[in-house]
């Protein structure tokens, strides 16, 4: 791929993943050879049989309790390390740990954050080959930012405990339907950490506490928001309370008595809640509710990476498959000659052109949008005809939720074991003689599992080639890989 700059790539892949044999090692210990997709600790027993061990940490020596057993695996708790990684550092949370009570929010904050990366980029790389039977070309340099401070999205529960005379407002705990005892949290912006103690004193002020299971956060670039699911209606004493505490912690308050379509302002006027892509210009207004992405200094760099791979160019047209707000949609727009914006939800279609015509009014000289538009449809559905009804595009951006883009990536496939004229490939559709697919899709993926199965449809079904693929660091201390890949027409 002649356009990744030495910035983007981190390395060739060496080889294909393989985990190293077992040490001998006195009875009953474990050598740990990697961690899985829940950020447990992989090992395996002299007869072969693998243990997952929660809390240990790749080439740690081991003990530790089975508590569940299958036929060829089992999970075990970590009872003593003989042998500690040289990565293993003190977690940054007093609430973190394997302890009864433990918050769940974070499961790798036991770990040196680089090492984190470095484990992601082996799950990637393992899903990829093992699920998809797919080799990257080339391995892309990870995208890092903050660890600390950088969740600007997050669901809160909320209980009162009469038992306790108490209100929880946090995470649950490790394998639990409880809430942590959370008095801190500091994957939260400082500003939201500073406010958990007062939250919880709020709630537990209330008439309504016993009805209001959650509070939902949504930080912009200069607002912060707080949505709070009610289940009662909320009297003028607890409506005077919350608009004290916004006062006073400098919140904005929206109210959500039913589904997500009841949320609204608590009090209208104030400032917009919205985030902003600096190096495309753009500013995107969005509800509390809406999907943006946890972590917005990562989404920056993303977004300005994406790009970049998918190197739109003036005269070209682009599809942005599963565009949401518009997060990529709009900045394509400042590169190619048109872009199409293909969402699910016509709510979300809906609030893109809005966020594309706003943009397009404030553009400034030099950073004009070009012709843009908006379809909704169900794209968990697609088949060749749809594809080939949307028209040519010489590049793709997808970026799909967890369920990746199997469909999607079937009807491409399909279209060209058609036109190979391969056994038991469908029937060409109507149209798709002058169809051209696209010469480059950049995927952007929060699951490798449905990532590497769709790159296995596009690489040997669908006459692509994995040209780089990299992992995204978006949600430090914890176990979520997302990621990107970049593939060509072979």
């Amino acid at each position: 791929m002649s356009d990744l700059s030495d910035n983007d790539i981190l390395a060739l892949p060496t080889g294909t993943p393989a985990e190293a044999p077992a040490s001998s090692l006195p009875e009953g210990w474990l050598d740990v050879l990697s961690m899985d997709m829940d950020a447990q600790g992989v090992a395996r027993k002299p007869d072969g049989k693998v243990v997952f061990i929660d809390g240990a940490l790749p080439t740690e020596w081991v003990s530790a309790n089975t508590h569940r057993k299958k036929n060829n695996w089992e999970q075990a708790s970590l009872v003593a390390i003989h042998r500690e990684s040289s990565q293993r550092v003190r977690p940054g949370c007093p609430h973190f740990g394997l302890h009864a009570g433990a918050c769940g929010g974070c499961k790798m904050q036991h770990l040196h954050v680089g090492a984190q990366v470095a484990v992601k980029q082996r799950v990637l790389e393992d899903n990829l080959w093992h699920l998809g039977k797919v080799k990257a070309e080339t391995i892309l340099r990870p995208i890092e930012g903050p660890a600390w401070g950088y969740r600007y999205r997050a669901r809160l529960s909320v209980r009162y405990v009469p038992k306790k005379d108490k209100v929880l407002v946090g995470f649950h705990e490790r394998k639990s339907r409880y809430i942590a005892d959370m008095e801190t949290c500091k994957i939260l912006p400082p500003h939201v950490d500073a406010m958990l103690m007062p939250l919880r004193a709020l709630i537990g002020s209330l008439q309504a506490r016993d009805t209001c299971p959650q509070i939902e956060l949504a930080c912009g670039d200069e607002v912060t928001a707080l949505v709070l699911r009610h289940l009662e209606p909320l009297s003028d004493g607890d409506l005077s309370k919350l608009r004290a505490f916004a006062v006073e912690h400098g919140v904005q308050w929206w109210l959500q008595p039913k589904g997500p379509d009841t949320v609204h302002l608590l009090d209208q006027g104030g400032p917009q809640l919205a985030y902003g892509l600096p190096d495309f210009g753009i500013t995107m207004p969005f509800k509390p509710t809406d999907f943006t992405q946890v972590n917005p200094h990562i989404n920056r760099v993303l977004v300005t990476r994406a790009l970049r791979l998918l190197d739109a160019q003036k005269t070209e047209r682009v599809i942005d498959w599963f565009c949401g707000l518009g997060n990529f949609t709009l900045p394509i727009a400042t590169q190619a000659r048109e872009v199409l914006g293909i969402e699910g939800s016509e709510a979300l279609v809906a609030r893109s052109r809005e966020n594309y015509k706003s943009n397009q009014a404030q553009a400034v000289a030099g950073r004009a949008l070009v012709a843009t538009h908006f379809v909704a449809r169900n794209l968990f559905e697609m088949t060749p005809e749809m594809l080939v009804a949307d028209g040519r595009a010489d590049k793709w951006l997808v970026d799909p939720p967890r369920e990746g883009a199997f469909a999607l990536s079937k009807a491409l496939a399909d279209i060209h074991q058609a036109r190979i004229g391969a056994e038991d490939a469908p029937a060409l559709p109507a149209g798709a003689e002058g169809w051209e697919p696209p010469s480059r899709i950049v995927y952007v993926s929060c699951n490798p599992a449905t990532l590497a199965r769709d790159a296995g449809l596009l690489v040997h079904q669908g006459g692509y080639r994995c040209v780089a693929a990299g992992v995204v660091n978006m949600f430090p201390h914890t176990a979520h890989v997302e990621s990107m890949a970049v593939f060509e027409r072979a």
